[in-house]
């Protein structure tokens, strides 16, 4: 039950920056230019995060 909890927190983020991503290109001009990369880099950080807590879950919950 934890283990869901965590997986859609960590969905969660990685869906939250990746919109917050795609609504600074709509805007785009300055803040685009200031604001692409850094969310592209908090977005990656937060896929590889998400990723291993899904891993660490079935690991768990394979009973090893």
């Amino acid at each position: 039950m934890i283990g869901q909890i965590l997986i859609l927190i960590a969905l969660g983020v990685v869906a939250a920056v990746l919109l917050a991503g795609i609504a600074v290109m709509a805007i785009g001009g300055q803040t685009s230019a200031r604001w692409s990369n850094v969310l592209m880099r908090y977005r990656i950080i937060a896929q590889a995060a998400a990723l291993l807590i899904i891993a660490l879950v079935v690991y768990v919950a394979s009973g090893r």
